[in-house]
């Protein structure tokens, strides 16, 4: 794989300055840049190109939740982690619905870091386990009005372990199911919601209580 070009856009100096230093020890990661807000990091994409955006929430200026609407616009290539101290589904709904493929809690480790940023240039989606844990204890935002939903317990099964960020490779060998299982079972999963894609089938799960506790 190649090196991994990496922007953080953050507004907290000693925050920003750590995850370069923790970015930078991992091999084929590489930050290439550092904005404050949504403002600068739009300025400079146009002379530093980036392979990954970890884009704060909260920011002054410019916050991320546009700065994520107006950079997919222009560079829809690119992909963008939501890195937050925020837990509430509302930022995670909002952030995923601008077109972020990843959220992690800014207390998570190096590890989970990496396998964040490389599962997303592999066109995966990717979300904090710890986040997704904790959202199925907080109060769930009642849902428009839906036909009742009755998931099999192999659905069941598998919508639990995309929430947890799984690939449908990871599932299929966790599972000892065929890919081709996994990726029927994962079809079923969205024509049953109406979920578009991995974001919007987790959206779904944590607005109508279908992950258990």
């Amino acid at each position: 794989m190649e090196i991994i070009k990496v922007i953080i856009a953050d507004d907290h100096v000693i925050f920003r300055k750590g995850l370069f230093t923790i970015l930078n020890e991992i091999n084929q990661i590489k930050v290439v840049g550092e904005a404050t807000n949504g403002l600068e990091l739009l300025e400079l994409l146009k002379k530093t190109p980036a392979d990954v955006i970890l884009m704060d929430i909260k920011m002054p200026v410019m916050d991320g939740i546009e700065a994520t609407r107006k950079v997919l616009a222009q560079y829809p290539d690119i992909r963008i982690i939501a890195l937050t101290m925020h837990e509430e589904i509302s930022y995670f709904n909002k952030m995923m619905e601008v077109g972020a493929t990843g959220f992690l809690l800014k207390k998570t480790t190096q590890d989970e870091l990496e396998r964040a940023i490389i599962a997303v240039v592999c066109d995966e989606h990717f979300f904090s386990e710890e986040f997704m844990s904790n959202s199925q204890t907080q109060p769930v935002i009642p849902p428009r009005k839906r036909p009742d939903i009755v998931l099999t317990s192999r659905e069941q099964e598998i919508l639990e372990l995309i929430c947890k960020g799984l690939s449908n490779a990871e599932i299929s060998k966790q599972l000892g199911l065929s890919q081709r299982t996994v990726d029927g079972h994962r079809a079923h999963l969205f024509e049953k919601t109406g979920a578009k894609n991995a974001p919007h089938l987790v959206m779904y799960a944590i607005k109508n209580g279908l992950i258990k506790t």
